[in-house]
């Protein structure tokens, strides 16, 4: 077979931290993997570079068009079909509705249609922001209606398709699951420096701050928790952005110490591994989740994790993880200071944390996606 994959997203750089991640390892792992297939990868200026062809059966294609634009619309179809292909993978519902070559697509979430309050977040025009929704409805319907084949990487992912799109029969949707990479080494000690981290223990939390990661919620739990214990600070890191600026604001409303709180704005990947290696709690409050890749690498790490139980989050951190109702300050308190105090607790939940990481493997990943596309013609 012909396959192509929509690249574009390649790398968290380009792509964001999970996309980005996940067409990464999916083109690597293929790579590694399969000397059957031949495939096509549509790159980026940005990413075509970084990505290497380690494989002979592998070629790309720029194709610098940016998702979720009108011209993604109108010309990508055309860049596709003129290769000849079997069958085009997807990573993200942002399929060109022209589109003529079969094809599959991964749906990570559909945390637009599942959680108002982020569907309705955005810095522009109410009339252009419902327009663009408008769009995503159409763009996402024709995705889930037209593909062959619907990856899903959770079950909780595949019952949302399930409840919002009906008709769809379930036989068409396969649970692929992520798994965890690993990060880059780095000196000893170069987040407290470079970084200037708290010298004591810190919770952590790594991601980007739309409304449904509930952030907001995080910080008045945290600023009830930090009375009691000055000693503990809390780390916020993710991409600054309007969302980022707007938690900055209501961390300095609501009067946490200046020195129990400390923002990271688009820490680099060896940051980020830092920021992990040294925390001593990774909290992780979000309503809604298809996968929650960002808990798995804290607890590759050897964090114990703190997680709100809701969406896919029980399904994927198991009992590696303690759990509290994501809009309950008390009991998120509650549990910071259970996960603080309790040293067998922490240690089994350390324990835990890195057996559940070894149930996930992008290679496996790679090796059942490869078998969904040989199946979906």
């Amino acid at each position: 077979m012909k396959i192509g994959i929509d690249s574009r997203m390649y790398g968290p750089k380009v792509g964001g931290g999970g996309l980005g991640r996940y067409v990464e390892q999916l083109v690597t792992e293929l790579q590694a993997t399969d000397d059957t297939n031949r495939y096509v990868l549509f790159l980026k200026k940005e990413n075509a570079d970084a990505c290497k062809i380690t494989n002979p059966h592998f070629e790309k294609r720029v194709a610098d068009v940016h998702w979720y634009t009108l011209r993604e619309q109108l010309s990508m179809a055309s860049v596709i079909d003129r290769e000849g292909l079997d069958l085009v993978h997807f990573p993200h519902w942002n399929v060109p509705f022209m589109l003529k070559t079969p094809f599959v697509v991964t749906i990570h979430d559909l945390i637009l249609l599942e959680e108002p309050r982020s569907a309705r977040a955005t810095t522009r025009h109410p009339l252009v922001y419902r327009a663009k929704y408008f769009a995503f409805r159409q763009v996402l319907g024709n995705a889930i209606k037209k593909s062959r084949h619907i990856i899903a990487v959770s079950e909780f992912t595949k019952q949302s398709i399930l409840k919002h799109f009906p008709d769809v029969d379930p036989k068409k949707i396969t649970v692929v699951y992520e798994a965890v990479t690993s990060l880059p080494a780095s000196p000893e000690g170069e987040a407290h420096g470079e970084l200037a981290l708290p010298k004591g223990p810190y919770f952590l939390h790594i991601g980007n701050a739309y409304p449904h990661k509930n952030l907001e919620s995080l910080l008045h739990a945290f600023s009830f928790f930090v009375r009691e214990h000055p000693e503990v600070s809390l780390v916020i890191a993710g991409r600054r952005d309007v969302f980022f600026k707007r938690l900055e604001r209501e961390a300095d409303e609501i009067g946490i110490p200046a020195s129990s709180l400390r923002f990271v704005a688009d820490p680099s990947d060896a940051q980020i591994a830092e920021l992990y290696r040294h925390a001593s709690l990774y909290l992780f409050p979000s309503r809604i989740e298809g996968f929650g890749l960002p808990a798995l690498e804290a607890m590759q790490e050897g964090v114990p994790v703190a997680a709100a139980r809701t969406s896919s989050l029980p399904e994927i951190l198991g009992d590696a993880a303690v759990y509290f109702p994501p809009d309950d300050i008390e009991e998120m308190v509650a549990v910071m200071e259970r996960s603080l105090s309790d040293k067998p607790l922490r240690e089994t939940l350390m324990a835990k944390g890195r057996e559940r990481v070894g149930m996930y493997s992008w290679k496996r990943a790679a090796e059942e996606t490869r078998r969904i596309y040989e199946t979906a013609l």
